[in-house]
């Protein structure tokens, strides 16, 4: 008979966890031990849901991902022609870095950690895959390509920018890229 608690979210509380840790002390930062204390469980914990750190890793990258794939959505869900897609894209670009550090440093992580594994490769390219999916009910393949790029870009610079971004300036730059779409 087993004596233990039953935990129905623990796995996602471990997850959130990790996310928390790597947006204060980077993917480095992130060992079993710390996030099972941060999440509150025990130790054994980490070994039963995730069998080591790379596992947690990808899980933790693929819920944020899936977090930011739904941000796609839920701005272009009510836009039904070109120029409400393109009014929905700069209030996306301004939503992704109006001050949550947190989603900039966990992308900026994600990619950094891409760059040196092609297993996190891979969850990026089904990210931007996501993403561009979402642009090209509106937009022609290439151009949801290059939208998507302006996207990630100007979120960048505007979180990291000391002089303010105007919204007409963002308006004007996803003009330019779907003008022929």
């Amino acid at each position: 008979m087993a004596t233990g608690r039953v935990d129905p979210q623990r796995r996602e509380r471990i997850i959130s966890a990790a996310l928390d840790l790597i947006a204060e002390e980077g993917v480095a930062g992130v060992s079993h031990r710390k996030v099972a204390a941060r999440a509150g469980v025990p130790l054994g914990s980490m070994t039963y849901h995730f069998h080591n750190r790379d596992e947690l890793l990808r899980e933790a990258f693929t819920s944020f991902s899936g977090t930011i794939i739904a941000l796609f959505e839920e701005h272009l869900a009510t836009a039904t022609t070109p120029d409400e897609a393109r009014k929905a894209v700069a209030d996306l670009v301004h939503r992704l870095s109006d001050g949550n550090e947190r989603e900039l440093v966990l992308t900026h992580e994600l990619y950094t950690l891409a760059a040196r594994e092609p297993a996190y490769r891979e969850l990026t390219r089904a990210w931007m895959h996501s993403s561009r999916q979402a642009l090209q009910r509106y937009f022609d393949p290439s151009t949801a390509r290059q939208l998507d790029a302006l996207i990630e870009g100007l979120s960048l610079h505007r979180a990291l920018e000391t002089e303010p971004h105007e919204r007409a300036l963002t308006i004007e730059a996803i003009a330019r890229i779907t003008a022929s779409s």
